[in-house]
């Protein structure tokens, strides 16, 4: 999927939300658990449910590598009835790889060819030989960690080197690696203060949120400080959209808060 034909999608929903498809066995409605593919079955009824109102779908692949075999295939199940049944949906691999050169190679083939995500993060601690792999797919993406929500980005992420904070020096280098135009970033909502410096060095790169919702980071600062002409940014939502019920129409309740996220989107869209 181009830039462009996210950016079309972003305008025609009016929404710039991305759901997380973190299953975790212990948080679905039980009924499922008795269907062949509770993952599968979980993700296919919210995906239905929801597909209208969000633009992107973010399965983090730890919550399926975690059930092995069986995992491994309800992620494979759940990223081919997306492209097969709403082929207009950007797709996120959240798989935070990165390697060397050649075992980077091998992650991009799985994810972006074999099970044909538009896109996966990556870690760059690595630097470029690590990243360059993905970079190559043409229109695919690399969602490059550069300052992430949790606690422990402060231990590295924000220390400065030289009179400059860490995560602005990957942002800047990695601007001069090859196929560089195919590079998105993860920054997290719970930092949304950083935006105004982040936007300094990348104005145009979309960036893919987390920490809306369930970590308490708030749209409306991320918004103030992080859209561009285009929008450019991608709100992750996951536990506060899928979990919004264990009962049997925890597909609605899901709709129902992506609903509410969707509509507060609207709103911002509408004034800018």
């Amino acid at each position: 999927m181009t830039t462009q034909q996210l950016v079309q999608q972003i305008k025609q929903k009016k929404s710039f939300l991305c759901i997380g498809l973190d299953v975790d066995l212990t948080k679905i409605p039980t009924h499922l658990l008795e269907l062949e593919d509770p993952i599968f079955e979980f993700n296919k009824a919210i995906i239905d449910a929801t597909h209208d109102l969000c633009v992107a779908y973010k399965p983090n692949t730890a919550f399926y590598e975690a059930y092995g075999l069986k995992g491994w295939q309800s992620l494979e199940r759940t990223i081919t009835y997306i492209n097969e049944k709403y082929p207009e949906i950007f797709t996120i691999a959240d798989a935070k790889r990165g390697d060397i050169g050649n075992t980077s190679s091998m992650y991009a083939r799985a994810f972006l060819e074999d099970l044909s995500f538009d896109s996966i993060t990556v870690a760059p601690y690595m630097g470029k030989d690590s990243v360059e792999p993905f970079l190559a797919f043409e229109n695919k993406h690399t969602i490059l960690l550069a300052l992430t929500s949790n606690e422990g980005a402060f231990d590295f992420q924000t220390k400065k080197i030289e009179g400059e904070e860490l995560y602005k020096n990957v942002i800047k280098i990695s601007l001069t690696w090859k196929n560089s135009q195919n590079l998105m970033y993860v920054v997290g909502a719970t930092k949304a203060e950083y935006f105004t410096e982040i936007r300094k060095i990348i104005p145009d790169s979309f960036l893919l949120v987390p920490g809306v919702g369930a970590q308490g980071g708030s749209l409306q600062e991320v918004c103030k400080y992080g859209m561009n002409e285009q929008v450019g940014l991608l709100i992750n939502a996951s536990r506060s959209i899928i979990y919004a019920s264990q009962e049997k129409d925890f597909d609605q309740k899901a709709r129902a808060e992506a609903l509410k996220m969707q509509q507060e989107m609207e709103a911002i869209l509408n004034i800018i």
